[in-house]
């Protein structure tokens, strides 16, 4: 089977791959791995974050998103064209159409830079969605009801609030904190109750 449409959902912490009639078929940490100072990559996903605190000075692991936006475009540029690699598996003889999930308080800039990202990395075509109306639809939600619905999406890097109605948004506020501060805010707590350092991946 030819894929040639795929939804991706481009988080802070994680990504998901959706495949029309095959459902969600990649779930990986929104994660790079990067020598430093030729900036070549190494790892994407799964395998640049089992490289976290492993890594010797000359290998950078980080993530390429901040607050559910592109902080590094060429490297965002890779994570992509890697999750479409992996959705396709080895047929590639077409290029995908791509919608993408976009914070719904994103800018014209940000998501240009998305769309530009998308396209570099081997898209045919990029849409981008708001993420409150894509959550909605997840959920199941009648979106194109007359009655308001109240979606909260929490990420890693943004918390997306929104109320739908008519198949739009008729409010929304994007907060620019999520998981991430959550976790922060998990091992300052442990730092100060226990006097006890730990990292990331045990904060959450």
């Amino acid at each position: 089977m030819f894929v040639t449409k795929i939804a991706i959902d481009l988080g802070t912490c994680n990504s998901l791959v959706f495949i029309p009639k095959k459902g969600i078929v990649l779930q990986e940490p929104s994660v790079v791995a990067i020598t430093e100072p030729e900036k070549r990559i190494l790892a994407v996903g799964e395998e640049a974050k089992s490289m976290i605190g492993r890594t010797p000075e000359t290998i950078k692991v980080y993530r390429p998103l901040k607050d559910g936006v592109i902080a590094d475009y060429r490297v965002t540029q890779a994570m992509l064209k890697h999750f479409i690699q992996k959705a396709q598996g080895g047929l590639r003889i077409f290029k995908p159409e791509l919608v993408i999930s976009v914070p719904a308080g994103s800018t014209s800039t940000e998501r240009r830079a998305v769309i530009g990202a998308a396209l570099s990395a081997g898209a045919k075509r990029a849409f981008v969605v708001k993420e409150p109306i894509l959550a909605a639809i997840g959920a199941g939600i009648p979106i194109n009801s007359s009655q308001g619905s109240m979606v909260i999406d929490i990420g890693g890097g943004t918390s997306e609030i929104a109320v739908i109605s008519l198949g739009g948004i008729v409010t929304s506020n994007s907060i620019r904190t999520g998981g991430d501060k959550m976790d922060l805010a998990i091992s300052e707590y442990i730092k100060k109750k226990y006097n006890l350092a730990i990292g990331t991946q045990s904060a959450e």
